[in-house]
């Protein structure tokens, strides 16, 4: 209510000073538009923006969707070590002619074609897995049954058998050890970390943006309150000049002056009326309102209040807390352990393929199902054997030059790291200069905006006894005008190189507690 009863003043002072001017209505165009009927305003903190930032901003949600989708590679990777288990069901039959008799059969006709009946059945279970020692392993069961038509030779009819096989292969060389074999694990989690870099980036970096917003509204807020004090001072001087023009102390021409010095900083007020709006929506644009919402006229009211006084700061230890912090050299770090994964397995892969192949059996026959099964675990029928496999490529022009390339990509990671370091250091020692800059504008400007003030009430004692002008007095008035913005600005840029700062470092979030998740 305090805000709305100022505005509505504010509006008749400017309605006054216009109405003063003795100009037709139509040398202002067909006037300004209409206002809304209903204007909501929002009082809105800094804490309360970058809160609403951090959980509704699109580059947020598409950063935080990124990170999580590397996680699921990680998991991609770990499944290529589950085991996988595998059945296959038949049922074949086949009736081929025999091109001779069946010896020691009776009731076979010798002189005809004697036909061979076979029908068989089978299931296989099968189960796979892939070691992380780099072996890989599979067990084999596979019952049958068969049945042949007509008189035969066969012990049993129908019989059953089956074989239970389990087999192990076993590199030496090539691919041999846990550590080579969780390579592409240990890149997906090393991947998965620098997503969650980039993540903290892109939120310190929001969190940045929605300050240097905010604070860039409170500028174009203090800034309209100083074009209202400049056109107050000009509206002032016109009354007065009328007055003396009236007493017949002052000449016509310096009423106009001031008439036209009103006009000119009546437009100077609407020009940062319009700055506020601008700047309002550009923070809402920040914190992703709906459509709805975004086309509703909402007011945003800044709360927070410029910082004006001096923060210790000590350049060698905000370059160690940036190095130690920032999430660009996290991630050129992550990148080299990477590389240097990629540079151990390419390596491995430079040596030959010496594979250990064992493999062990039991069999098993019998009439039904139960007798196949007791043979075949009673272990009477058993196989086994083992092997070496050797292979190597001639040249291994493949591997070599995947290694080769491995290498050179670790010395751009490194040479990165270091590339990193040194940009984070400089844009440090920037940022502590800007802001040390900054805080000295504050005292430079805070002196010439007294000065101007000095200046402006002795120019106004000179005209109150006629030994200056209108002129005189309205160019002062525009020094001092001009001196206040110079001043709000050094201080509003003070409080943006705080925010730079941070950001800098990498302690944006410290300073309003949160962690994330």
């Amino acid at each position: 209510m305090i805000r709305l009863s100022h505005r509505l003043r504010t509006s008749a002072t400017i309605a006054a000073a216009c109405g003063s001017l003795l100009l037709t209505p139509g040398a202002w165009g067909q006037g300004q538009p209409d206002r809304p009927q209903e204007e909501r305003r929002q009082n809105l903190s800094l804490t309360d923006a970058v809160l609403q930032a951090l959980e509704r901003n699109l580059d947020i949600t598409i950063s935080r969707q990124t990170r999580e989708s590397r996680l699921t590679d990680i998991v991609f990777e770990q499944a290529k070590f589950d085991p996988t288990l595998s059945v296959n069901g038949q049922y074949n039959r086949s009736i081929s002619p025999l091109n001779r008799p069946i010896f020691g059969v009776s009731g076979v006709v010798i002189n005809e074609i004697t036909p061979f009946d076979q029908n068989n059945s089978s299931v296989t279970f099968d189960m796979t897995q892939n070691l992380l020692t780099g072996a890989n392993y599979d067990i084999n069961f596979s019952p049958q049954r068969a049945f042949v038509a007509g008189p035969t030779t066969f012990l049993y009819n129908p019989g059953y058998t089956s074989g239970l096989a389990f087999t192990l292969t076993q590199p030496l060389l090539r691919n041999f050890g846990v550590e080579i074999n969780k390579t592409f694990i240990q890149i997906a989690q090393n991947n998965a970390k620098v997503e969650e870099h980039t993540f903290f980036d892109r939120v310190l970096t929001v969190i940045a943006t929605v300050e240097q917003a905010y604070w860039e509204l409170v500028f174009t807020s203090e800034n309209l309150n100083v074009a209202k004090a400049a056109l107050k001072a000009a509206d002032e001087l016109l009354a007065s000049n009328r007055a003396k023009a009236k007493a017949g102390v002052m000449a016509i021409v310096e009423v106009l002056q001031a008439e036209a010095a009103v006009a000119s900083r009546v437009e100077q007020v609407l020009i940062a009326e319009k700055a506020i709006r601008d700047q309002e929506d550009q923070l809402r644009r920040l914190l992703n309102p709906t459509e709805d919402e975004l086309r509703k006229d909402l007011r945003l009211t800044p709360i927070d209040k410029l910082v004006q006084t001096l923060e210790p700061i000590t350049l060698e230890e905000t370059i160690d807390i940036a190095l130690q912090l920032r999430p660009e050299i996290k991630q050129a770090e992550k990148n080299i352990d990477t590389s240097q994964l990629n540079v151990k397995f390419a390596k491995n892969q430079l040596l030959p393929t010496l594979s250990f192949q064992g493999t062990a059996g039991l069999n098993g026959l019998g009439d039904d199902m139960k007798d196949m099964l007791k043979l075949n675990f009673g272990g009477e029928f058993y196989n086994y054997g083992a092997g070496l496999v050797l292979s190597y490529p001639i040249g291994n022009r493949s591997a070599w030059s995947q290694y080769n390339k491995r290498q050179l990509e670790a010395r751009n990671a490194q040479a990165s790291l270091q590339n990193v370091r040194q940009q984070v250091i400089v844009g440090v020692r920037e940022a502590v200069r800007r802001v040390q800059t900054d805080f000295k504008r504050i005292e430079t400007t805070r002196s010439a905006r007294i000065m101007a003030e000095k200046q402006l009430q002795a120019e106004q004692e000179r005209l109150n006894v006629g030994l200056s002008t209108t002129r005189f007095v309205l160019d002062f008035q525009r020094d001092l005008a001009q001196a206040r913005a110079n001043e709000l600005r050094a201080i509003v840029d003070y409080n943006k190189s705080l925010s730079n700062l941070a950001r800098t470092k990498a302690t944006t979030l410290e300073r309003y507690h949160i962690e994330l998740q």
